[in-house]
C-alpha cells in the first residue's frame, strides 16, 4: 500500500477505542502521531504505548468544538511534530435517548463534537494539506447514520459526516487531498459497553447477541477499523475519495 513514512497525523478522541488503536497502528506505518482528545492527561497512554513501540507521538487536550482550542492544537501539532497531513476525526460521544425524552443538551453535545468539532479541525489542518499539495482526511461515521432507534441525534450526526466527507473530496481532491468516511458496525469499545450496561444488559450476553447477527460471526475490534484508516491514508489510496466503507462484517448494518 504505502504507508506515507515521516508525515504527521493528527488522531481525535485518542485516547481509547477505536482512536487508540488508529493512533498505534498509523505509528506503526511509520507516521508521527498527534493523540488528541479532551483531557491531555487521558492521551498519554496512548502516546506511551506507541512510544513504547519506537514511534513519535505527542498528548495533546482539546475540546474539538471549540474554534480557538482547535486551532492551538494544530499549531503546536505543527510546531512541535510537523505539518499535520492526515487527519482522523474519530472523537465522539453518544447521548442516546427515545426522541420525546431527548434533551436540546443531548442533541447539542452530539452535534458539538461530531460535526462541529470534524469541521472544525478540517479546517484548521486543510491548510498544511493544501500547501503540500498532499493529504489524507478520513472521518468516522457509523452504521447508525442509516438509521437507529434511540439515536437520532448520533444518527444524524454520523450522517452528516458522510455528506461533509463528499464535499470535502469535491473542494480538496485538485490539492491532492483525500476525504473518505468510515462507518463502523458493532466494534467492542467502552462506549458499546456503556450502551449494553445503559439497557440492562449483560455485557457477554450482548457481545453473543449482536456478534450472532453479523454475517462473520464475530463482533468488531478497534483494530478493524485501524487497519482500514492505514489503508485510506496511504500511497496506495490516492485514487479513492469521498467513499463511504461500511466496516460492520457484513453489507448490511
Amino acid at each position: 500500500m504505502g504507508a506515507p513514512h515521516g508525515r504527521v497525523a493528527i488522531v481525535t478522541g485518542a485516547a481509547r477505542g477505536i482512536g487508540a488503536a488508529t493512533a498505534r497502528r498509523l505509528a506503526a506505518d511509520g507516521l508521527a502521531v498527534a493523540v488528541v482528545d479532551l483531557a491531555e492527561d487521558d492521551a498519554r497512554g496512548t502516546v506511551q504505548a506507541i512510544e513504547a513501540d519506537g514511534g513519535r507521538a505527542l498528548a495533546v487536550g482539546a475540546d474539538v468544538g471549540d474554534a480557538d482550542q482547535v486551532q492551538a492544537a494544530v499549531d503546536r501539532v505543527a510546531a512541535e511534530l510537523g505539518p499535520p497531513l492526515v487527519l482522523v476525526n474519530n472523537a465522539g460521544v453518544t447521548r442516546d435517548n427515545l426522541l420525546f425524552k431527548m434533551t436540546d443538551a443531548d442533541w447539542d453535545v452530539v452535534m458539538h463534537v461530531h460535526l462541529r468539532g470534524s469541521f472544525l479541525m478540517t479546517r484548521a489542518v486543510q491548510q498544511h494539506m493544501t500547501a503540500a499539495r498532499w493529504g489524507r482526511i478520513v472521518n468516522l461515521s457509523s452504521t447508525s447514520a442509516l438509521g437507529n432507534r434511540g439515536q437520532a441525534n448520533y444518527s444524524t450526526a454520523k450522517a452528516g459526516l458522510q455528506g461533509f466527507t463528499k464535499t470535502l473530496a469535491i473542494e480538496l481532491g485538485k490539492f491532492g487531498v483525500t476525504a473518505n468516511a468510515i462507518a463502523p458496525g458493532f466494534i467492542v469499545t467502552d462506549m458499546t459497553k456503556a450502551t449494553a450496561a445503559r439497557i440492562g444488559e449483560d455485557w457477554e450476553t450482548y457481545v453473543q447477541a449482536r456478534a450472532a447477527a453479523i454475517p462473520v460471526a464475530r463482533a468488531g475490534q478497534p483494530e478493524d477499523i485501524a487497519h482500514t484508516v492505514s489503508f485510506l491514508v496511504s500511497e496506495g489510496a490516492g485514487f479513492v475519495s469521498g467513499q463511504v466503507v461500511y466496516v460492520a462484517g457484513g453489507p448490511r448494518a
